[in-house]
């Protein structure tokens, strides 16, 4: 605990109160720097925080009280003041959700956001929360986290799976998901808080949708049906039964007493919502309908199918007025425009088309994602069109030119889900990453302080002299970075498929890439070229290391197997068989004689390098082992799990010494401190964590936006680089040891 902490914990509860409500006092008698000074100190905000009775969210509306009639009335109300307040309210709503979850996080979320603003209360700030840090932390070293003043305004968490829908109340102040973890969920849209749970499908949530009234949800499941549930209880009041496969979307009628769903059966049903009778099925797809809208007069309903064709339907004849055909796959998303006389549709193909509804001819096409198109919402006024894709991004259309006006990055895995606030002034989408995303739709292009690649970054390593770091990428590239500076130096590109994994030579001068290309690659470092490809695997080449002299390679794969290499010849020296699946991870004894893999098939083997004989399998792990490292006496070797566990084993007996639990998710990543007493791990729980080798206690913790995918650690002991699941590369110093 630090001095102001030890200070403040000994005032009494009402003393307590009275200073943590104190910029509410000093707004009403109009006293701005009192106010200014309070809401820009580091100690006063991490204490309210903290504090039981307040929390991070009576903080952030604490920054709304700039708008105080008092306050505006001050003659040294100051406009520059202001946006610093904006700025630092901004940060907390970006960190909300991790702080919600470790309160402990403030002072790194806050120098991972805001460390490169150049304003000196800001700055001040961010010394004093390094300054009042007793205990070991992870310190940004760049601001790589989303920096406040952009298009982001908050994420929510809550689901523990993919978020495959979501509807906004009418009055745009809640909205509520559907997920693959078979729950819906209510939220606040201003604070990102889940305020109600509905438990009752017993498989994935695929679509949802609410009654005009606002009062009631409707949702449709894997466990083909739809259930009707109160939006203030979460009691489900009737469940539909009738489709004979999944149901994947849902719409209700303009008047509310009717809904309209369409299943993986081929099929659309409308139903009565009051007494949940199948009204009318609708017969024409030849494949999975995918999505369902029906025009504003209630009148007529379009549909998109695995067979690319929407389809418009009478809704009280179910005859099937019109078929639009065009796409060259899955139509995934139809929206109209409010009138009525056009629909614009999403596809697998990667493109949006907007069609006139009533000679069924394709306008326009709209290009320009990467990836399957999910989702698609247009503004209120009719002239935008925001779209959802598996590329990870949003992106804003005008509709008359299909002019990409816009792209909203920052989830971390595709967005299923969009949709707009009734003012058309924000986006809210929801993601495979389990998160749902709040966006700001009228703000500028956003500046992107991080580097980093354009997908997963699945490896990172160190140059031997601890100046650059070299990083691989399913984007299929690989880039080398200023460890001082974070500085992307150069990208090196020739593989065909994603980027798993990386090695130096000894000397620093090569390094050696692994690739779901089935190959391995030797790079020049100085001038990022191909000097040779290594051949002989029969997929995805998963690890690499290198021997101490640096004359052989060791690779693992999907294939099953491992295989050494003479790294000036490229030719294939021994297979080494035993793993009856993948193997994921090597590392290399001190002395090179040995080598330890870890594996799909849950188990670590020993190997001997020059027999290939399998000394050794270590079993204990329930799940993928993702990582091995050595400890520097070669005596010990700690790995890494998808089943949240990390294990420390003793080499020569393959006996588990001990077990580290903590995460909440697969652990991908491990590395040890060159000392050989600490380790770092990276998970899909969004942490790196800090564990005493000897003890397995977790020394600190690092909560950021992404799934950690792989982490090392520099010859200095303090200077961690992590890779993230977006594209990010984190550097980070442990500070406090």
């Amino acid at each position: 605990m630090n001095s102001f902490a030890k200070k403040f914990a000994q005032l009494s509860l009402s003393n307590q109160r009275i200073f943590l409500i104190d910029p509410d006092v000093r707004a009403k008698r109009g006293k701005w720097k009192p106010f200014y000074k309070r809401l820009t100190d580091f100690n006063f905000i991490d204490a309210k925080i903290k504090h039981s009775d307040f929390g991070v969210q009576s903080l952030i509306a604490d920054y709304d009280l700039i708008n105080d009639s008092e306050l505006l009335k001050n003659p040294e109300y100051n406009p520059e003041q202001v946006k610093t307040l904006k700025l630092i309210q901004g940060a907390l709503r970006l960190s909300a959700h991790i702080l919600r979850k470790d309160k402990k996080q403030l002072a790194g979320q806050l120098w991972g956001r805001m460390q490169h603003f150049a304003v000196p209360e800001i700055q001040a700030m961010l010394e004093v929360a390094k300054q009042q840090q007793v205990l070991p932390w992870l310190r940004p070293l760049t601001s790589n986290l989303v920096s406040p003043g952009g298009s982001l305004l908050l994420t929510f968490t809550g689901h523990s799976d993919w978020v495959l829908a979501l509807a906004l109340t009418l009055d745009g102040k809640r909205v509520i998901s559907a997920s693959f973890d078979k729950t819906l969920k209510l939220w606040n849209l201003e604070t990102g808080e889940n305020e109600r749970t509905f438990h009752g499908h017993s498989w994935s949530v695929n679509a949802v949708a609410l009654t005009p009234d606002g009062r009631q949800v409707i949702s449709a499941s894997d466990d083909k049906t739809l259930k009707l549930w109160n939006l203030e209880t979460g009691e489900n009041e009737r469940t539909f039964q009738g489709h004979s496969d999944f149901v994947t979307a849902v719409a209700l009628t303009p008047d509310g007493k009717r809904v309209i769903s369409g299943s993986d059966d081929t099929t659309l049903k409308l139903w009565n919502l009051q007494t949940g009778e199948n009204e009318r099925t609708f017969h024409g797809h030849s494949s999975s309908v995918n999505t369902v809208a029906l025009t504003p007069d209630g009148k007529w309903v379009i549909s998109g199918s695995d067979d690319t064709t929407l389809k418009l339907w009478n809704l009280e004849t179910g005859e099937n007025e019109r078929t639009f055909q065009g796409h060259s796959d899955l139509v995934t998303g139809v929206a109209l425009t409010p009138d009525g006389k056009r629909v614009i549709s999403a596809s697998d193909n990667n493109t949006l088309k907007l069609w006139n509804l009533q000679t069924g001819e394709d306008e326009r096409t709209f290009q320009g994602h990467s990836k399957w198109v999910n989702a698609v919402a247009l503004t209120p006024d009719g002239k935008r069109v925001i779209s959802a894709s598996d590329d990870k991004t949003l992106k804003l259309w005008n509709l008359q030119t299909g002019e990409n006006e816009r792209t909203f990055q920052d989830h971390s895995d595709s967005v299923n889900a969009v949709a707009l606030t009734p003012d058309g002034k924000r986006v809210i989408s929801a993601s495979d990453d389990t998160t749902l995303k709040l966006w700001n739709l009228q703000t500028g292009e956003d500046e992107r302080i991080f580097q980093g690649h354009n997908d997963l970054v699945n490896a990172v390593a160190l140059t031997p002299d601890g100046k650059r770091v070299i990083s691989a990428s399913w984007d299929n590239t690989l880039k080398l970075w200023n460890l001082q500076t974070g500085e992307d130096e150069r990208t090196f590109q020739g593989h065909s498929d994603c980027v798993n994994t990386l090695a130096f030579t000894p000397n620093g001068k090569q390094v050696i890439s692994a690739s779901w290309d089935n190959t391995l690659k030797l790079w020049n470092l100085e001038t990022g070229e191909n000097e040779r490809t290594f051949h002989g695997h029969s997929d995805s080449v998963t690890a690499v290391a290198l021997t101490a002299d640096g004359k052989q390679v060791i690779s693992a794969s999907w294939d099953n197997t491992l295989k050494l290499w003479n790294l000036e010849t490229g030719e294939n020296e021994r297979t080494f068989h035993g793993h009856s699946w993948g193997v994921r991870a090597v590392a290399l004894t001190a002395d090179g004689k040995r080598v330890i893999s870890a594996s799909f098939d849950n188990t670590l083997k020993l190997w001997n390098l020059e027999t290939g004989e399998n000394e050794r399998t270590f079993h204990g792990h329930s799940d993928w082992v993702n990582a091995v490292a050595l400890t520097l006496d070669g005596k010990q070797v700690i790995s890494a799990s998808r089943d949240k566990t990390l294990k420390l084993w003793n080499l020569e007996t393959g006996e588990n010494e001990r077990t580290f639990h903590g995460h909440s998710n697969c652990v991908n990543a491990v590395a040890l401190t060159p000392d050989g007493k600490q380790v770092i791990s990276g998970s899909y729980d969004n942490t790196l964590k800090l564990w005493n080798l000897q003890t397995g206690k977790e020394i600190a913790t690092f909560i950021e936006e992404s799934p950690f995918i792989c982490c090392a650690i520099a010859a200095d002991g303090v200077t961690i680089v992590a890779g993230e699941e977006s594209g990010r590369v984190y550097f980070l110093r442990l500070e406090n040891v």
